[in-house]
């Protein structure tokens, strides 16, 4: 790869370089949105700009787009361009929050509407990791983490206990005040504060019994069967940065997944 940049910060491909040119393409536009040159909401150069200083085809260059588009990377807008992806709450909806009413419960005619949940934080606490955290996040057992429970309600009805955790050397200076008073979702805060874009995110579910902590939230019975999903969210290069256990009072409500196969 040329090593000067335009303007843009790109820098010109080699046709010899390491892999298709689209992935090189893709690699050094992300290699610019990772690095902070365009920050979320930012619009992109031109698609014609873009090839021009990378050096390749049009073409070339929406196969790349193509590829970070889909993993909400960057976003098309019609007739305005192509820009980094910002977490907004329609957003976090479609990507990460999965919990529906159960059709015999979706109020009348069975229709399920997503609706916005309703977040309280219950506890917000700094401590060390132990050894489940620590595996998590790739950090070591007794390193520093900030510890959150949240409450979240559906239609005023307690349905799901965040516990988040993560690194505290990697989120300085988050307080309890501004994780509260924050004006979107908590992974819009860590991008604007942070710098920190969650990409995707790696769970596992598994069905278990309410205990004392969870019952209290979400006002069950302790031992009442609930689903308790592990999710590690992951930023660029899957690095982790958060680890959350959510637990879920299934008695009215479900945990839905809509996969999708890429062509």
């Amino acid at each position: 790869m040329n090593s000067t940049a335009s303007p843009t910060g790109l820098k010109r491909l080699a046709p010899s370089g390491p892999g298709p040119l689209y992935r090189q393409a893709r690699r050094e536009l992300q290699r610019l949105v990772e690095s902070g040159r365009y920050a979320p909401g930012d619009a992109l150069p031109s698609e014609s700009v873009a090839a021009a200083a990378l050096g390749v085809s049009i073409g070339t260059l929406r196969k790349a787009v193509d590829e970070l588009v889909h993993e909400h990377v960057l976003v098309r807008r019609q007739g305005k361009g192509t820009f980094v992806a910002l977490h907004n709450d329609d957003r976090f909806l479609f990507q990460f929050f999965h919990v529906e009413p159960r059709d015999d419960f979706a109020g009348e005619g069975g229709l399920r509407e997503r609706a916005d949940p309703q977040v309280e934080c219950v506890a917000f606490a700094r401590g060390r990791a132990d050894e489940a955290e620590a595996a998590a996040l790739r950090i070591r057992p007794g390193d520093g983490v900030v510890r959150v429970d949240n409450r979240l309600s559906l239609s005023g009805r307690p349905v799901v206990h965040d516990r988040i955790v993560v690194a505290a050397h990697t989120f300085k200076g988050l307080s309890e005040k501004r994780f509260t008073q924050r004006p979107g979702t908590i992974y819009n805060l860590y991008q604007t504060d942070h710098g920190i874009t969650v990409l995707r995110a790696r769970e596992r579910a598994r069905a278990t019994a309410a205990g004392r902590e969870t019952a209290r939230i979400l006002g069950v019975p302790i031992g009442r069967p609930v689903l308790e999903v592990h999710r590690v969210a992951l930023t660029f290069g899957d690095k982790p940065v958060e680890y959350r256990v959510s637990t879920i009072n299934t008695a009215s409500h479900d945990y839905v997944s809509l996969l999708s196969k890429r062509a």
